[in-house]
């Protein structure tokens, strides 16, 4: 125990609860807005809205071609100052033309949804708005991290998803679904303020890592995102093709609260990312890393499990209402697997990420997502919405355990 009592202190020497309580605090605000627009919109709107934020999210995670995480990696390993504000300066100004293309992709995508849903294209607009503002808080965000200001990192993130959840209570109050998609459009340009004019002055000094070596690394974390995102998509947009909005609402509602645990092992392991990375080659405090982390986690997901069976129906009536109480089997097979995810996928796919292997962590997402794809078509047809569960509860579990072996065959071969 005394380890695990010196791997939580390190946590807190090393200011990483400043991380984890932001990140903590944006999915708090994230799960309150999903909540209150699930009280306050039909079934049919909301369901809309989901099939749009799907692709949003794919589109989210590409966001710069990945100049933020190439920014975070590799602004962890400089270690003087002025190369870390080239580095930066390059990645901003950069990322942003990339981010101006998928912008107009992502809108383009409108098209092939305006004849089937009502009002699809005003609310792309929007989302599209909300897609560079993203741009901008990414940047910004790991910018403060690599120079090791989590407290500034807390401070921007907390204005932006407090300020957003408010503003969106207050305009969906009174002005419904478009207030809600003015809200979460304009809330992420709150961090220009945080911006710096150096971002915008003309890139005199080199940088030390080839150009290559930065990109392939942003793309394949952008992609590993992107497929990510997608897999958590793929459901949705596969359920609206061969169900309808209805079964989407009712499968969102079953999956929300359990993909929302997994913020417990992603903001630790986000918080801790830039001392995984400047250890990435430490044979030794990568197995005590991993070692603390089971003697923390493994506590957390059993009880997550146990209190989940016990009170799955008054957890689905008191956040969702009593219309929504009849999903318990697809509550409790996404909270099964979440809180084992916790234990291999997040686990795992933060390390390898850490320790720069993003190829690998690409090529199993790529076949994160076949599988989905594949067991969808399966199980959607015999079980319906349960179907769509267990597909997506089977490819999880799958690629945590292929990130794992990944993982272990970088380690072994460390000095």
């Amino acid at each position: 125990m005394k380890s695990l009592y010196i791997f939580v202190s390190d946590f807190f020497k090393n200011k990483g609860h400043h991380v984890f309580l932001s990140l903590l605090i944006a999915k708090i605000c994230g799960f309150l807005g999903s909540l209150f627009i699930i009280r306050i919109l039909p079934e049919s709107e909301f369901g809309t809205i989901s099939i749009v934020a799907s692709v949003f999210f794919i589109f989210m995670s590409f966001n710069g071609f990945g100049s933020h995480q190439s920014l975070l990696r590799y602004g962890s390993i400089i270690q003087d100052d002025c190369e870390k504000k080239v580095l930066s300066k390059y990645l901003f100004r950069q990322g942003f033309v990339h981010q101006l293309l998928i912008s107009a992709a992502f809108l383009l995508i409108s098209v092939f949804y305006i004849n089937k849903y009502q009002d699809v294209f005003f609310i792309f607009v929007l989302f599209t708005v909300r897609l560079v503002g993203y741009y901008f808080l990414n940047h910004i965000q790991a910018e403060f991290r690599v120079f090791g200001n989590n407290r500034a990192f807390a401070k921007v993130g907390n204005v932006v998803n407090i300020g957003g959840v408010l503003l969106l209570l207050l305009l969906s109050y009174f002005f419904g679904l478009i207030g809600y998609l003015l809200a979460i459009a304009l809330t992420p340009f709150l961090c220009l303020l945080w911006y710096k004019k150096y971002h915008f002055v003309a890139i005199v000094d080199s940088i030390n890592f080839t150009k290559k070596e930065i990109w392939s690394f942003g793309l394949h974390a952008a992609g590993t995102a992107l497929l990510s995102d997608a897999l958590f998509s793929a459901d949705v947009l596969l359920l609206s093709f061969l169900m309808n909005e209805t079964a989407v609402a009712n499968y969102k509602v079953g999956l929300l609260i359990p993909i929302n645990i997994t913020f417990l092992a992603s903001t630790f392991m986000q918080s801790d990312y830039t001392v995984l990375a400047k250890n990435s080659k430490s044979k030794l405090f990568l197995k005590n890393y991993i070692a603390n982390y089971y003697k923390l986690f493994i506590p957390i997901s059993c009880v997550i499990v146990v209190i989940g069976y016990l009170f799955k129906t008054e957890i689905l009536s008191f956040f969702f209402s009593s219309k929504y109480a009849g999903n318990e089997s697809i509550f409790m097979i996404f909270l099964a697997t979440f809180s084992f995810n916790m234990l291999l996928r997040n686990l795992y796919g933060n390390l390898l990420s850490a320790v720069g292997m993003m190829k690998m962590n690409t090529a199993i997402s790529l076949l994160n997502l076949i599988m989905l794809v594949s067991f969808a078509f399966i199980f959607v047809k015999k079980f319906g919405i349960e179907g769509m569960a267990i597909s997506l509860s089977l490819s999880l579990t799958i690629s945590g355990f292929l990130l794992l072996f990944s993982f272990y065959l970088y380690w072994k071969d460390l000095k």
